[in-house]
């Protein structure tokens, strides 16, 4: 710079100057970030008192047959084991931005040989070094000239502007964010089995009833046939009932291969090749939890691991910001090498080889800065879409709190109005057979009532799959199922 005309040293300070009081203002300036809707103060229709997603799992679910199998996934799902290598992956993130901080320092040594032309400056001078008075004979420079050197490299950015430090933590908070999003997959995981495992014991349910259905169509189909041949009834009415009895059975096929993949669906979350799944279909009529809590919407924020992690990726794209503001700053960098250089190597090991030097350096882009406006533009953006997924997880739980507490309180009416149904179906079977025993009713009656009668009954099984349903699937709106 010292060769530089007057004008244009002028320039480069003023330059440099203009850099670093723009970069100064640059950092104070707020982001102007779209505003966060605030969630309601309570749900509609639920009490405010308790949280159901603080209940433990193993608290939740009181078949221990689903606990253990919940157990055996938590140990064994793939999903699982990718989640906490995602998490030293992002400790690794911290560690490596925490070193940035620090000196590097580096061990090394070099050697190599050189011959200088002797039509150029080095090849002159060494030449005329040689014939000083004040070098000895050991001191003289050989025409093919060897270099041994060995010693340490240190270079260090100082972290002036915390541009390093807010790198450290923008790591954590995408640590962090990794944490969470193993949690997420526990949450899922854990209502993935138990959703699972009470459809199973629907279907389970469902083939009892159909194997007694075909059992009792089948001593039907004896009667009709022994009426047929005492003359009371024709062939078309025996052929009606063969059709009932293997539409039935077509049914027993499609719910034992429904079950099959459903066993094969669990065996899959829990890690391991098909095998029978263990389970009491007894427990499928227990009855259902009394209260369900769902407290107040704010309590998402510390519950749901995604609204969490949504959070922290907020605070990461934050940080990346402020990282993209300080690129503008000059950057204070201080080199130095220690170590012992030498031509000879039997003087290599001595204290007139030891070589020296420190260089610090302060450097700013002043031209051309599309770059890295172009990366600050990409930083606030991010900030930007990491805002509307934090309020979009906020919205998408409250939204499926609401759901399943409404649908508990339908579905609560929809099983007793059912169940009537199923009752009043089963009962008039009775009476069908009865009315056709004596003649008062045909045999297309039976078929259809015992038909309605079967489509009631599942329906009412399917009906109390969907209670369970509903109640997992709030436990795991409400953020439970991790801790």
């Amino acid at each position: 710079m010292r060769n530089l005309p007057y004008k244009y040293k002028t320039t480069v300070v003023v330059s440099a100057l203009f850099v670093l009081l723009t970069g100064c203002k640059l950092l104070k300036t707020p982001e102007q970030l779209p505003t966060l809707k605030p969630m309601p103060e309570a749900y509609p229709v639920a009490q405010k008192e308790g949280n159901s997603a603080d209940i433990h799992w193993r608290n939740y679910f009181s078949d221990t047959t689903l606990t253990a199998l919940i157990d055996t996934a938590l140990q064994n799902n793939i999903d699982v084991r990718i989640a906490f290598q995602r998490i030293e992956m992002g400790r690794a993130q911290v560690e490596q931005a925490k070193g940035l901080t620090l000196p590097f320092v580096s061990g090394g040594g070099s050697t190599g040989q050189r011959r200088f032309g002797k039509y150029t400056m080095d090849g002159i001078g060494n030449y005329d070094t040689n014939f000083s008075d004040n070098i000895s004979e050991n001191q003289r420079i050989p025409e093919y000239l060897p270099d041994f050197t060995v010693g340490l490299q240190s270079s260090w950015e100082i972290d002036i502007w915390g541009k390093l430090r807010t790198r450290k933590e923008a790591a954590l908070a995408r640590y962090l964010s990794t944490v969470e999003g193993r949690n997420f997959v526990l949450t899922n995981l854990v209502a993935d089995i138990a959703l699972l495992y009470y459809e199973l014991l629907a279907f389970e349910n469902e083939l009892d009833l159909i194997r007694e259905t075909i059992t009792l169509q089948n001593n039907e189909l004896s009667i009709i046939q022994i009426q047929k041949d005492a003359g009371r009834a024709n062939e078309l009415a025996v052929k009606q009932f063969e059709a009932q009895v293997l539409n039935s059975k077509s049914i027993e096929v499609e719910v034992s291969q429904r079950i099959v993949e459903i066993e094969n669906r669990i065996n899959f979350l829990l890690g391991r090749y098909p095998q029978p799944i263990r389970r009491n279909k007894s427990r499928f009529t227990t009855p259902l939890p009394g209260l369900v809590r769902a407290g107040v919407p704010a309590e998402l924020l510390k519950n749901r691991p995604d609204v969490k992690q949504a959070e922290y990726e907020l605070t990461a794209t934050k940080a990346n910001v402020f990282i993209a503001k300080a690129a503008f700053y000059p950057s204070l960098n201080v080199t130095g090498v220690l170590g012992l250089q030498s031509f000879r190597p039997e003087f290599l090991i001595t204290p007139q080889s030891i070589a020296y030097n420190i260089i610090g350096g302060l450097t700013a882009p002043l031209f051309n800065k599309s770059a890295l406006k172009a990366e600050l533009k990409t930083a606030r953006a991010a900030q930007v879409e990491a805002l509307y997924n934090y309020q979009r997880s906020m919205l998408n739980g409250y939204f499926e709190v609401y759901n399943q507490l409404v649908l508990i309180n339908n579905l609560e009416k929809l099983h007793a109005l059912k169940t009537s149904e199923a009752d009043v179906l089963t009962k008039s079977i009775q009476t069908a057979s009865e009315l056709f025993s004596t003649g008062r009713a045909t045999y297309l009656e039976v078929i259809l009532n015992r038909k309605n009668a079967l489509q009631s009954r599942i329906e009412l099984i399917d009906v109390r799959k969907r209670q369970y349903y509903s109640l997992i699937h709030l436990y795991r709106s409400l953020g439970g199922g991790w801790k």
